[in-house]
């Protein structure tokens, strides 16, 4: 599946993902996303967020 923000060859630095059923996962747990979203604006906790640049495979 594509996903809604564009793909890169190469990977963001300091961004690790594990999430390897992603479209952007790439090797070594790197994210080849152009960029990332973070939500809900409000989150109080790391249980609270989702990362809403996640597109399946």
């Amino acid at each position: 599946m594509q996903g809604r923000v564009g793909h890169t060859d190469s990977h963001l630095p300091g961004v690790k993902c594990v999430v390897d059923t992603c479209h952007y996962h790439a090797s070594d747990d790197h994210c080849t996303a152009s960029s990332i979203e973070i939500q809900p604006r409000n989150a109080k906790n790391t249980e609270e967020t989702d990362c809403a640049t996640f597109a399946p495979k």
